[in-house]
């Protein structure tokens, strides 16, 4: 019995495994297969429409024939004269379901075959026998047949021709949606320049179908969006920079006040404050995409250990295969401080950065990041503390403004590297946060460390 159940999960599994192939989800096959579809429906409708008016002619006008015939023949039978050619009585080849009805004193008329052709026969009562005479009904056959092969052979051409039509109609219609969507997809990537500008939608005279209003709400949108966020980054921006002097006095006056606890506080609050302007003009200036990068050659374990010195805080610094990059050393010194100051922030001891190739790891022992920063990355403003996991995703209870994640991967992005946030898995020892930097391809011809 369990074979026979595991049987029947095997196959069940195989048939939720067979899936359709990705293309048939496409518009364009959709609308091709309701093309098609539709007119073999129309051709079968008109072609059995138009065979059975032609047969049921046909078969009348040969079905009259036979009868005047017969009439003939009945009056020569009637008169002792002889019977017209292919008449006679009793003949043979007469089907017995005609002769039955013929003795039984009723006319009829049958299409059967005599001799290997098709004949028209029509019969009569003639004293308790049938007299019958027959008409060729081969040219009536290959009438209808030849009809019917017009039918299917115009029905192809049609079908054909409405298909490629309806598929170069479809194919406009989906060539701009796609092109609507790939727009869609780069103001969601960042490009907030990025318009469709859809012809239909610049004439004012001209009337817009669906698609041209959807492309038109598209751009309205994305119109509206930019400039939002250019009134938001400004307004950050003017904040954070005016805020500055202010807070530069501040931080003065507050080096005059005496030893002690409240100086201490004061100056902590100054110190966060300034630094929190700081963080809101890089991110302003991020947004802005006025940054420029200056690139040089730089050995990547120096790099790392030259961000770590800077940290002031004891993190373990692991090679395992150094070599050099072109990059922007003082912003790749800023994403690494980064981790690093968040992994100690909001993890726990030990953190420990790797350099292996191209690729970066900082890595704490904490309870990991949250849901929410693995999921969509990190949010300005938005931390989690205790069992979530803060920022940084380290269970301490520190809480921060996540600006300093959020810089690191604007940062990394002008430099046109990858940063991603995940926990530590179960084969890497279970627990801890881990931020993955993978810098672009070493510059061809240069040398790793010895």
């Amino acid at each position: 019995m369990t074979g026979g159940r595991g049987s029947v999960r095997g196959a069940g599994a195989a048939r939720g495994a067979w899936r359709l192939p990705a293309w048939t989800a496409t518009l364009t096959w959709k609308s091709a297969c309701f093309i098609v579809v539709m007119c073999c429906s129309l051709a079968a409708v008109l072609g059995a429409l138009v065979h059975v008016a032609v047969t049921r002619q046909t078969v009348a006008t040969a079905r009259e024939k036979a009868l005047g015939k017969l009439h003939d023949a009945s009056r020569s039978y009637e008169a002792g004269e002889s019977l017209p050619p292919e008449s006679g009585i009793d003949p043979a080849g007469l089907p017995s379901s005609l002769r039955a009805l013929a003795v039984s004193g009723h006319r009829g008329t049958i299409v059967a075959d005599r001799r290997g052709r098709p004949v028209m026969w029509a019969a009569a009562p003639a004293d308790g026998r049938a007299l019958a005479t027959s008409v060729d009904y081969g040219q009536s056959a290959r009438t209808i047949s030849g009809l019917d092969q017009a039918i299917m052979g115009s029905s192809v051409l049609a079908i054909g021709g409405t298909l490629l039509v309806g598929a170069f109609a479809v194919t406009r219609v989906t060539r701009r949606l796609h092109q609507t969507a790939t727009v869609a997809r780069r103001i969601t990537q960042g490009d907030l320049d990025a318009r469709v500008g859809d012809a239909r939608t610049k004439d004012p005279a001209r009337r817009q179908d669906e698609v041209a209003t959807v492309a038109a709400a598209l751009d309205t949108m994305a119109g509206s969006l930019q400039s939002k966020l250019l009134s938001e980054q400004r307004f950050t921006a003017d904040v954070a920079h005016e805020l500055r002097t202010p807070l530069t006095g501040l931080q003065a006056a507050s080096e005059l006040l005496p030893e002690g606890r409240p100086t201490q506080l004061v100056q902590e609050r100054v110190r966060t404050m300034r630094q929190l302007t700081e963080d809101l003009l890089e991110i302003s200036r991020l947004d802005s995409g006025s940054e420029q990068v200056e690139t040089d050659l730089h050995r990547l374990a120096a790099v790392a250990e030259r961000a770590v010195r800077a940290s002031g805080t004891a993190t373990e610094v692991v090679v395992v295969r150094d070599l050099y990059v072109e990059t922007d050393r003082r912003r790749l010194e800023r994403v690494l401080g980064n981790l690093i100051a968040n992994a100690h922030k909001h993890g726990r001891a030990p953190v420990v950065l790797t350099v292996d190739g191209p690729v970066v790891t900082v890595r704490d022992h904490g309870d990991g990041y949250p849901e929410y920063l693995v999921a969509h990355g990190p949010q300005r403003f938005r931390s989690g503390a205790g069992g979530g996991g803060g920022v940084g995703g380290g269970g301490a209870g520190a809480k921060g403004h996540g600006l300093g994640l959020t810089i690191a991967v604007g940062q990394a992005e002008v430099l046109g590297a990858g940063l991603v946030f995940r926990n530590a898995g179960v084969e890497e020892g279970g627990g801890g946060a881990v931020a993955v930097l993978t810098l672009p391809m070493p510059v061809p011809g240069s040398t790793p460390t010895p």
